[in-house]
């Protein structure tokens, strides 16, 4: 039995969820986010609960069953408060900036590099050496974040680059004589 699945998603004051088919709906003050789940579940929603049940008992059907409520959660947590990913940018010349819809980042590159941020997210720079990505899904901003991170990973002997922010980097030792 699914420990995720069989805890039923709370619906906060202002926010409501409809389901017509296999698809759920949920609005809240922050827009509309919907999710098309598999035939393996059954998902009801009484008041503001919204319970996901396994159609059977095949494997599938419970890996669908904890996969779907943790989907809904996120549409939840999604039209109330958002999701936010903190980046730190360590390293000497090493900064960023926005400007319009565009990511500007000084990596020690030879160019600098531009990073088109896309719709349904904001990247803001409240200093040059952080860099907050928001928005109402968690996928997106996971991945933009993820994007902004590949273009420079934090390397174990000084520790430059672009970390998540409390993210530990493991660190060597430099070679020794």
């Amino acid at each position: 039995m699914s420990r995720i699945g069989k805890k039923p998603v709370e619906l906060p004051a202002g926010v409501s969820a409809s389901v017509s088919g296999q698809t759920v709906e949920v609005k809240g003050p922050k827009g509309t986010k919907h999710f098309n789940a598999t035939d393996d579940v059954t998902i009801a929603v009484d008041g503001n609960l919204v319970s996901i049940t396994p159609r059977g008992t095949s494997k599938r059907a419970r890996q669908q069953w904890g996969m779907s409520r943790s989907m809904v959660a996120n549409l939840v947590t999604g039209v109330t408060t958002g999701f936010k990913k903190e980046l730190e940018i360590t390293g000497v010349g090493y900064r960023a900036a926005i400007q319009g819809n565009t990511l500007k980042l000084s990596l020690g590159y030879s160019h600098e590099v531009n990073f088109e941020v896309p719709n349904g997210v904001t990247v803001t720079c409240p200093k040059q050496t952080e860099i907050v990505v928001e928005g109402d899904d968690a996928q997106l901003v996971g991945q933009v974040a993820a994007n902004i991170r590949e273009w420079r990973k934090p390397e174990p002997y000084k520790g430059k680059g672009i970390k998540y922010k409390g993210e530990y980097i493991f660190r060597k030792e430099g070679k020794k004589k």
